[in-house]
């Protein structure tokens, strides 16, 4: 169960590392505006909050790879803790997207899936 949880954990900060780049580096790209549906007016308006977001998700996948090398070097509490925190709030967030607005609900499962099974592995594979 904890090799499940640190691989999902491992795969949910690379997700963030990728929102990361679409939000803070590529906002304006025809990738991210077809990803996140806005026009080239849209985007451009909201850069700014953009990248403010996009390191918010580089934050907790540096969160969870902080957790993941503290728990490989020995400090299994500190790692899980990190783990834990780092997952747990990426899907925090995900719920806070699926409930904000319907129209992002599937992004949201898309975003939140990872953190889930990462966080239900990772409790399962406590004493």
């Amino acid at each position: 169960m904890l090799f499940a949880g640190l691989i999902l954990a491992a795969l949910a900060a690379v997700l963030h590392v990728y929102l990361f780049y679409l939000e803070s580096m590529a906002w304006t790209s025809r990738e991210a505006r077809r990803i996140f549906r806005t026009t080239p007016q849209e985007a451009q308006q909201q850069r700014l909050l953009a990248f403010n977001q996009g390191f918010y998700n580089l934050f907790l996948a540096l969160l969870v790879a902080l957790g993941a090398v503290s728990y490989a070097l020995g400090s299994t509490t500190v790692g899980l803790t990190l783990l834990l925190a780092g997952t747990g709030c990426m899907l925090a967030a995900a719920v806070v997207l699926a409930f904000s607005s319907p129209a992002y609900r599937r992004a949201a499962v898309r975003q939140g899936a990872l953190p889930l099974l990462a966080v239900l592995a990772l409790v399962g594979s406590l004493p």
